[in-house]
């Protein structure tokens, strides 16, 4: 490793935990992103700044001045631009080592087929649910970790679905029409600096994934109440008639 990559990431290669060896998986890393608000704006510059690799940023939004409450990523002076492009021109001046590539658009099941091959880990940071369900179902599909986070009004929740066939995914958690997916994050409003307390962790966990150190989230689901600051884990369970990962279910993803 380049002295100057040695000095930029020291903090963390002085970690027994990550040291060179796990610096140098960071630095070979692929992630896929999809979301650059208020989760997505933290996780990519943690990410970026940690030594990540390669991102490749995923959202079809402009920023809008509403944004910057909470999205972090962008500025003032980029209202009107395309998230992922103002996304990448911050995550570059942070650190220019790492490979950005931006899509502007909702990726559809093709677009997941043309991207995902090289990609290690796919990072949830959508604020809806029926993208939450397809992007489990591509993880699903594509056999790779996806680390999940959401952040509504004063309550924050992470977990980690591996895609493997013991353990649970999004739908096993969340099933397709309850009653709690009526309201989205723009009708029920969030407080900021909770988007960064998930976003920050969905980041940590993307982290200890690429390295392998440390217990992952998978098989639980950490939940925030910011005010009170309690924080619950909980332990999930595959779902034998899942319609999303069960085996016993035919019908395609």
């Amino acid at each position: 490793m380049e002295d100057e990559l040695l000095l930029r990431y020291s903090r963390q290669i002085l970690l027994p935990e990550i040291d060179v060896a796990g610096q140098m998986q960071l630095i070979e890393s692929s992630v896929l992103l999809l979301g650059l608000g208020g989760l997505g704006s933290v996780v990519s510059m943690y990410l970026a700044a940690a030594g990540v690799g390669n991102l490749i940023l995923v959202d079809d939004d402009d920023v809008e001045l509403s944004n910057l409450q909470r999205q972090i990523v962008h500025t003032t002076e980029r209202i009107g631009e395309k998230k992922v492009e103002s996304a990448k021109r911050n995550l570059m001046a942070l650190n220019p080592n790492t490979t950005i590539t931006t899509i502007d658009r909702v990726l559809d099941e093709e677009g997941f087929d043309r991207v995902i091959s090289d990609v290690d880990i796919i990072v949830d940071a959508t604020d809806n649910f029926e993208s939450r369900f397809f992007i489990n179902r591509q993880s699903i599909k594509h056999v790779k970790p996806l680390v999940s986070g959401a952040a509504t009004r004063l309550e924050g929740q992470i977990s980690v679905f591996n895609s493997t066939a013991d353990s649970p995914c999004y739908e096993c958690l969340y099933s397709r029409g309850t009653s709690e997916q009526s309201e989205s994050c723009s009708e029920s409003g969030v407080v900021a600096p909770l988007l960064g307390i998930i976003g920050s962790i969905q980041a940590m966990e993307v982290l200890k994934l690429i390295v392998g150190f440390g217990e992952s989230l998978e098989g639980r689901l950490l939940l925030l109440d910011s005010s009170s600051m309690e924080w619950h884990s909980v332990s999930l369970s595959k779902d034998p008639q899942c319609n999303a990962c069960s085996r016993s279910k035919t019908h395609p993803i």
